[in-house]
């Protein structure tokens, strides 16, 4: 798979927002409004703290993707296209994360 898979998915997740909420669980979620997907988020999370502390590798990926699933969807709920994330990751890329922070605290001061 490539990266094209974050822009399909994000494209499906938008399209179904809209959907009838008995039929998608997309759409009852995004129904149900952001805290709904946030608790999603945060529950996939600890699945994936625990996956990972089992050392599970079959587990850490099904549940990183299924906090990858959410997080684009909370993408989808707020209209953030992927490809903004992806362009944050491009700048960042090859930036201290010491730096980058120091970066974000001035520009915050």
């Amino acid at each position: 798979m490539s990266a094209d898979i974050f822009d399909r998915l994000s494209a499906t997740l938008a399209a179904r927002g809209g959907a009838d909420p008995s039929v998608s669980y997309t759409a009852k979620l995004f129904a149900r409004g952001p805290d709904a997907i946030l608790k999603k988020i945060g529950e996939e999370s600890a699945e994936l703290i625990m996956a990972s502390k089992d050392g599970e590798r079959g587990e850490i990926v099904y549940e990183a993707a299924d906090v990858l699933f959410h997080t684009l969807m909370l993408l989808a709920f707020h209209g953030i296209p992927v490809e903004e994330v992806r362009r944050e990751l491009e700048r960042r890329e090859g930036v201290s994360g010491i730096a980058e922070k120091q970066a974000r605290q001035s520009a915050e001061n």
